[in-house]
């Protein structure tokens, strides 16, 4: 696996553990109701996942995007449809999101490597 994507995933589960370790309600209900909205439903999974990176880019959150962008390859998402949602992103986003979409594009390539 490649050392962003590895380091991301390390880190993200890493930190995840260190969060629900602490046996918090709230933290623990949040992250099943994360883990229930992505679960196939009137939408299936792939879909869902797209939403996420667009509203991920939307709200520059460059953690989330590279989570989302995990997944959209998971479910099979090709490079063209990532560059549509990139498209969608930037037109409901505006300019300020092309940083994020050039590191998106980054850790993309880096995801096709594997």
């Amino acid at each position: 696996m490649d050392d962003q994507v590895k380091e991301f995933n390390d880190y993200r589960s890493k930190t995840n553990d260190l969060l629900l370790s602490k046996d918090n309600l709230v933290l623990k209900r949040l992250f099943n109701l994360d883990t229930n909205t992505y679960a196939d439903g009137a939408l299936n999974v792939k879909t869902k996942e797209m939403l996420g990176l667009v509203a991920s880019m939307v709200l520059r959150c460059d953690d989330c995007i590279k989570y989302h962008l995990g997944k959209c390859k998971e479910e099979g998402c090709s490079t063209e449809e990532v560059y549509e949602i990139f498209a969608v992103a930037n037109i409901v986003g505006g300019t300020i999101v092309i940083p994020h979409t050039r590191r998106a594009a980054e850790y993309w390539e880096e995801l096709n490597k594997i």
